[in-house]
């Protein structure tokens, strides 16, 4: 019998089904999408990320990031913190989704050209796509399906801020920093990642909907960067960001990944927190004790909750906004802990 339908064929549900392999359980994947499957996403790794990619066996080339720097978007004055733990990676999407495809595919993990829509849980059992398994893991993203179908949504109350919202592309050009920058204007963050030798990404955050160009024009001194750079790739979006969660745990199904909630891109720890979530994951089905896994997820997320949280707090402040750069200027030392926290 299956042990593991994952839902989903992104990061989390690929590192879940590498892990539960590696752990001597039978996982079978559920992806409809051909590979490899793209997502507006900033794409840097952090040290973390990277670290558990290779615990998996996963191989992936990229663009070694020394750390992070925070900057002004008019003035271009700012702060650096390097990864004392070693480099994080810039890596495209795809790049990365084919890279875990690859490994599932020499542990013999199914992948299988399905769309889950609907499922049943008995007691022991739980059916989906005609196929029945021990336990049912949603990897199935931000607006995960199956998490609104067991009702554990949480739609925003009436006094959330304004949801918020990911747009990419990408430019042709040498990347001029081994950085990754982080633009901050009044309105939205912009996010520089280098890539490859010739490809640099830009992701803005933002709770605009203006269109991408209307947005960068807001970053003065990453526009003139760009001056004169093609863009290689169309826009892609993603949001509303914030994804509010009741529970992790339902019965005999499991939320990993974006699905099981999510606050926000601001401190680029979504991947690193997937593979995490995924390792727990599988640690607590492996063990026979998968309800110990909405505490195990806590823990895993707990540093990333933490300080995004505050940080996304301090970011919808007006006066506390225009202070979070100068403060990492003036106060170095907690700047580069806090990134090494995450990192």
């Amino acid at each position: 019998m299956i042990d593991l339908l994952v839902v989903g064929g992104g990061p989390a549900g690929l590192a879940t089904a590498i892990r539960a392999a590696g752990a001597g359980l039978r996982a079978v994947v559920a992806e409809p999408r051909p590979a490899p499957v793209d997502k507006a996403c900033g794409e840097g790794l952090m040290p973390s990320a990277v670290g558990a990619l290779d615990e998996l066996g996963v191989r992936v080339s990229g663009h070694p990031l020394r750390g992070i720097r925070y900057l002004d978007a008019t003035t271009g004055r700012g702060a650096t913190a390097e990864f004392r733990g070693g480099p994080g990676l810039g890596v495209r999407r795809t790049a990365l989704h084919t890279a875990l495809a690859e490994r599932a595919a020499e542990l013999a993990v199914p992948v299988l050209p399905v769309q889950v829509r609907e499922f049943q849980q008995g007691r022991f059992t739980v059916t989906a796509a005609g196929l029945t398994c021990r336990h049912l893991v949603a990897a199935d993203g931000l607006h995960s399906p199956v998490r609104r179908a067991l009702g554990l949504h949480r739609p925003p109350g009436p006094a959330a801020p304004p949801a918020r919202y990911g747009l990419r592309r990408h430019y042709r050009l040498a990347p001029w920093s081994d950085l990754v920058e982080v633009h901050w204007s009044p309105q939205a963050e912009a996010y520089v990642t280098p890539l490859a030798p010739d490809l640099v990404g830009v992701a803005l955050l933002t709770a605009d909907r203006a269109p991408y160009q209307e947005q960068l024009a807001r970053f003065p001194v990453l526009a003139g960067r760009l001056a004169g750079a093609a863009a290689c790739t169309p826009v892609r979006g993603a949001g509303p960001l914030r994804q509010r969660v009741r529970a992790r745990v339902h019965g005999r199904v499991l939320l990993v990944g974006d699905a099981a909630g999510y606050l926000d891109a601001l401190t680029g720890e979504g991947v690193s927190v997937a593979l995490a979530s995924a390792q727990a994951l599988v640690r607590c089905v492996a063990a026979g004790r998968p309800a110990d896994y909405e505490r195990a997820w806590r823990r895993a997320s707990r540093s990333y909750r933490l300080l995004t949280g505050s940080l996304l707090w301090a970011r919808q402040q007006p006066l506390l906004a225009q202070r979070i750069v100068p403060a990492a200027v003036r106060l170095p030392g907690l700047f580069r802990a806090g990134v090494n926290l995450l990192a």
